[in-house]
């Protein structure tokens, strides 16, 4: 048995997902103007709802990993969170299209990044609940 006077804090569990949440935010905040210009093939193959999809994904899945695989708790209660986690993407989403749209010169609201951020949630929720259930 672990001594609890050595047993790490439950929010240790969880500094990858807050790490790339910041780094979410500071790539949103990026205005318009420093943004790297794209080849034309890379907006033919829509490279930036890829990049959406795989940020809100990664996210997702860094914040139920450590529920599903590290805490104990009843499997009930693991959904209860996991589907808390996705939501809580999804509304993540919603507001950093309204940031660049009203505080980031350049940026826009974007429904179509929108929907490549829930696509990214629900593959990686969806996939977390099939692989750790």
């Amino acid at each position: 048995m672990q001594n609890p006077a050595t047993k790490k804090p439950a929010v240790t569990k969880f500094i990858p997902g807050i790490a790339w949440f910041f780094l979410i935010l500071v790539l949103i905040c990026i205005p318009g103007s420093k943004m790297p210009a794209v080849e034309t093939w890379l907006n033919d193959i829509y490279f930036d709802k890829w990049v959406h999809a795989g940020l809100f994904g990664m996210l997702v899945f860094l914040f139920i990993y450590p529920i599903y695989k590290k805490m104990i708790l009843p499997s009930v209660v693991k959904k209860n969170w996991a589907i808390k986690i996705a939501v809580a993407a999804v509304i993540l989403g919603i507001t950093t299209e309204f940031i660049q749209k009203f505080f980031i010169p350049g940026r826009s609201f974007d429904i179509y990044d929108l929907a490549a951020d829930s696509f990214g949630i629900l593959v990686a929720y969806n996939w977390c609940r099939i692989k750790y259930l």
